[in-house]
């Protein structure tokens, strides 16, 4: 239902129940799925690609060009999984050559002025709290939650099941199933609230404990953990995705409160 003072442009790819509340701007090469709300004074630009069921509230910009010297002028996307709910005055860039799309996932939430940068690529299952902010080239897993005011540096990596503190500044790498907090950013304990409301066992919350005392608790370098972690942990997915994130780390992860940076 598009109401008489929105506008869209005769190009865009727009499902027929979609709801266009007024004064809202829809261009060319833009594509919304089904059962999709678009709120009052929303400006969808080139290239975006809106799933089912999405909520996207007023004063919200999705698909504006890279805030990106770089950037010429290339066809690239920004893209909203089904069911995730984009809140007032939140701005999506699209991406880059780099990666030719920003991506944010299924089932996500991302409450009001928060940033989403090019290139970014998020997974299902998020919630960034109010004035989160992530910067280019960022990914970040599934069931991540951002609270309030969090800023996220370039090419830093988030692992699935994170949760970093309110305020906090994310210089470095955070492994997956971690709580972050402190400045510098640092490990403060497993995700154990998060874990549990997902269905994780306490046998497997407990194996993921003792892996990062390895890693955060015993002096040892990250090279030296993961060899202990992989020798003396039995493998598990779980195991496995903490090995991998820290071996195929750019940036470095960050540290535990009591390591020296």
């Amino acid at each position: 239902m598009k109401q008489p003072l929105s506008y869209i442009h005769p190009q865009a790819k727009v499902a027929i129940n979609v709801v266009i509340e007024p004064f809202t701007t829809i261009d060319k090469n833009v594509e919304i799925g089904e059962g999709t709300w678009i709120g009052s004074n929303v400006t969808i630009m080139e290239g975006a690609r809106i799933g089912k069921n999405c909520s996207i509230f007023p004063g919200a910009v999705i698909a504006a060009v890279p805030q990106d010297l770089k950037f010429k002028g290339e066809d690239t996307l920004a893209e909203i999984g089904d069911n995730t709910t984009i809140r007032e005055c939140v701005t999506i860039n699209r991406g880059t050559s780099d990666r030719q799309k920003t991506k944010i996932g299924k089932n996500c939430l991302i409450m009001a002025y928060c940033h989403v940068a090019h290139d970014c690529f998020i997974g299902d299952y998020c919630i960034f709290s109010n004035n989160s902010t992530l910067a280019g080239h960022v990914t970040i897993g599934d069931y991540v939650i951002l609270a309030g005011l969090v800023a996220v540096h370039q090419f830093c990596t988030i692992g699935d099941h994170a949760f970093i503190a309110g305020g906090s500044l994310v210089r470095k790498d955070v492994p997956p199933y971690v709580k972050a907090a402190r400045e510098p950013l640092s490990y403060v304990g497993i995700n154990s609230v998060g874990l549990r409301r997902r269905g994780f066992t306490s046998e497997k919350i407990a194996e993921i404990q003792n892996i990062y005392r390895i890693l955060y608790q015993k002096k040892f370098n990250n090279s030296q953990a993961s060899g202990i972690i992989e020798a003396e942990m039995v493998a598990t997915p779980e195991r496995d995705e903490i090995i991998q994130f820290i071996s195929s780390s750019q940036r470095g992860i960050m540290k535990g409160y009591f390591q020296k940076s």
